[in-house]
């Protein structure tokens, strides 16, 4: 197996703790290898998935009574509910509207309507299948799904708590869950407690991220502006607030600046006509108010602020910089090594930033990348931002955990604390890694997270992403009405965390939400505490089937050495693993992909023909030449006989085809039946890549 010996020694992939001390490049052959696919068990411990089985409605419906007559108390539970609200009330339907020709002509239609559905999707991807190893995306837990089923009746809306009294409370506990989950403070009589709650999707999620940080980065300079508007005096740092440059109070920390606010305004008198003008001229300077071309006009000479991702991040970030006025081109993609970000790449763009007074809002750290699962070293990124705020560049820590996020749940012990990397070492064959532990480590530390509960959380679509901030009084610099912080301190002091986030929609970007989403999401949590004792054992499941997959896959690269070249290009960190192959000869990327592509299409969902006559489902994506360092694009390109990408190469056709595997199904090794649905779906993968290259003329492939 040609694996790649790029990475730094002590930035192991996943896979990299089993050889922390060997060398850095792996032995070719695996013990696999003298057996073909391995029998169930050898390869790894033997997973037992049997506390799921009352957890999913299962391949088969196994669940299906259990599922059935749940779901009907719970629906006539809600019936009882709606007859019992004022019984002496008069039912506005009569018993013999059923016979008036109109309504049974309707529930014809309907009935009509609803089995053409069922029929349209029966053509869906078979999610629930363990042969289904394709995107982000698996058969939904049965509390989520009940969950969210029986509260869509009730159709609460979580904007607020006067259209969701019963399910406002739960979205406000859901992000405790998940606050708890990510290290961040979740008591929420502390004043520093995190807060959550539920958008979309991740995507939605990632936008409020930089909604909320560009609120606080640019709160200290509408205070002075306003205090100056109405000749207040106010001090900063020992000195007047005025006396305070751009620059210094641009580069405030999220902490810093939470207590800036609270510092000025206890300088400002309680219930007083000084303190009502200020808060007039304040909500007509933030940059909310001015909007970006304004707020730069004011502050003369101020630079746009730029967002720092890393060269795999997904695109929303782009959309995110377009939808907030900040500019795509103010987006800057900092390389990657081995698909995570380059801390020194990282470094230089901050020293520049620096060196040209360029504001940074946010660091984005990807905790489990869309085509790779790879996660940025989070504690090295939480570290520079720390050292460049001791030399005056300050700025914020989101991490897009949309992927990842539930990966940590491994990591947290039922009291809530971290739990040892040697314990868990105990349930894994390699993972996780000094660095992949580092980084799950370091998440306590940043300001705030995307994480979505429909991905790794198992959860129905619908229930979205969440996002989560380490400090709930972040929240206060973007509520729809003058910044809350200002408000009566003798009335914050009264009103409790809960009350004030009841109100939620002053405080999020979307507008209605389903409370139904919330309640699936809750009731999860509840039923499966999101420690490694309870919703932990999925993701350990997972893990464990990646590291099988991972074995088998150099097993399988060694049977054919002779005849094609496979590779897996990076180390995974979760549980997505990608491959790339090439038949030994072909030096054109072209014609390798083609050969690709026709292996994959005996992978890949095609309506046109029955699924069930699919044995397996993967996924792909395309790796670019620009988005990898020139040793990188060497050793791949080299590994897989190909020749070189030229300075040019940076088109679709340029690029280098990638089969993608997703292990999320519980029951990819099944215990009960001694069935390794991995082992067979390697099998299967060989006997395509053989078929294919027995099809394919030698000149196609020599060109």
């Amino acid at each position: 197996m040609r694996i790649p010996h790029l990475m730094h020694d002590d930035a192991k992939g996943v896979f990299g703790g089993a050889s922390e001390q060997a060398p850095e490049v792996r032995p070719p052959v695996s013990t696999l290898a003298q057996n073909g696919s391995a029998s169930f068990g050898k390869t790894v411990m033997n997973p037992d998935a049997s506390f799921l089985n009352a957890c999913f409605l299962g391949a088969y419906g196994e669940n299906n009574d259990l599922f059935e007559r749940l779901l009907v108390d719970l629906l006539r539970d809600h019936i009882y509910w709606r007859r019992n609200f004022h019984p002496d009330d008069p039912p506005p339907i009569p018993p013999f509207a059923q016979q008036d020709a109109a309504y049974i002509d309707f529930v014809s239609r309907l009935r009509h309507e609803l089995q053409l559905l069922t029929a349209r999707l029966k053509r869906s991807t078979p999610l629930s299948s363990p042969r289904y190893m394709g995107h982000m995306v698996s058969d939904p837990l049965l509390p989520g799904l009940l969950a969210q089923m029986v509260t869509i009746p009730y159709n609460p809306n979580n904007v607020s708590s006067d259209s969701a009294a019963g399910t406002i409370d739960l979205e406000i506990d859901v992000g405790l869950q998940l606050a708890r989950m990510l290290g961040f403070p979740h008591d929420e009589s502390a004043q520093n407690c995190a807060f959550g709650h539920l958008t979309s999707g991740g995507t939605v999620a990632n936008y409020e991220s930089l909604w909320v940080l560009r609120a606080l980065k640019y709160l200290p300079l509408a205070i002075r502006s306003a205090a100056k508007t109405c000749g207040i005096q106010i001090s900063f740092n020992g000195k007047s607030l005025q006396a305070n440059d751009d620059w210094a109070l641009l580069n405030l920390s999220v902490d810093e600046t939470i207590a800036f606010a609270d510092a000025i305004s206890s300088q400002i008198q309680v219930d007083t006509e000084q303190r009502r003008r200020f808060l007039d001229a304040l909500d007509s300077c933030r940059i909310d108010a001015l909007g970006s071309v304004d707020f730069h006009r004011d502050h003369e000479g101020l630079a746009p602020p730029v967002v720092l991702v890393a060269q795999t991040a997904h695109y929303s970030w782009r959309k995110a910089c377009k939808l907030l006025g900040l500019g795509q081109n103010h987006l800057l993609r900092i390389p990657t090594v081995d698909m995570r970000m380059d801390m020194d790449a990282l470094d230089r763009t901050l020293s520049s930033c620096a060196e040209k007074h360029v504001p940074v809002l946010a660091i984005v750290g990807i905790l489990g990348t869309t085509e790779y699962g790879t996660l940025d070293p989070i504690h090295e990124i939480v570290h520079l931002r720390n050292t460049w705020a001791q030399r005056g560049l300050g700025l914020a820590v989101h991490v897009d955990a949309a992927w990842g996020g539930y990966l940590t749940s491994l990591f947290r012990e039922e009291s809530g604390g971290l739990r040892s990397r040697d314990a868990m070492r105990q349930e894994f064959r390699y993972f996780p890694s000094p660095r992949v532990y580092k980084t799950i480590a370091a998440l306590a530390s940043v300001d705030s997270v995307t994480v979505d509960p429909h991905k790794l959380g198992y959860l129905p679509y619908g229930s979205g992403g969440g996002f989560v901030c380490r400090d709930n009084r972040m929240m206060d610099f973007i509520a729809e009405d003058v910044p809350y912080i200002f408000s009566n301190p003798e009335y914050r002091r009264k009103q409790s965390y809960r009350e004030r986030f009841r109100e939620l929609g002053r405080f999020i970007l979307e507008g209605s939400k389903p409370g139904a989403a919330a309640a699936a999401v809750y009731v999860t949590h509840k039923t499966l505490p999101l420690d490694y004792a309870h919703f932990g054992r999925l993701p350990q499941l997972s893990i464990q089937a990646t590291e099988h997959l991972y074995e088998l896959m150099q097993a399988m690269a060694h049977r054919l050495t002779d005849l094609i070249h496979v590779l897996i290009p990076f180390e995974p960190d979760s549980n997505l693993l990608c491959i790339t192959f090439n038949p030994v000869g072909n030096t054109s990327i072209q014609r390798m992909n083609a050969f690709a592509y026709r292996v994959y299409g005996h992978l890949r969902v095609d309506h046109a023909r029955p699924l069930q006559a699919q044995q397996f489902f993967s996924s792909s994506t395309l790796l670019y030449p620009h988005s990898l360092a020139p040793a990188e694009r060497n050793h791949i390109l080299s590994a897989l006989g190909l020749n070189a990408w030229s300075a040019a190469d940076e088109h679709a056709e340029d690029s280098i085809f990638v089969l993608r595997h997703t292990l999320m199904n519980p029951w990819l090794r099944d215990s009960v039946n001694k069935i390794d649905y991995i082992a067979q779906y390697c099998d299967h993968l060989e006997s395509l890549l053989r078929m294919e290259l027995d099809k394919t003329p030698e000149a196609e492939l020599t060109g």
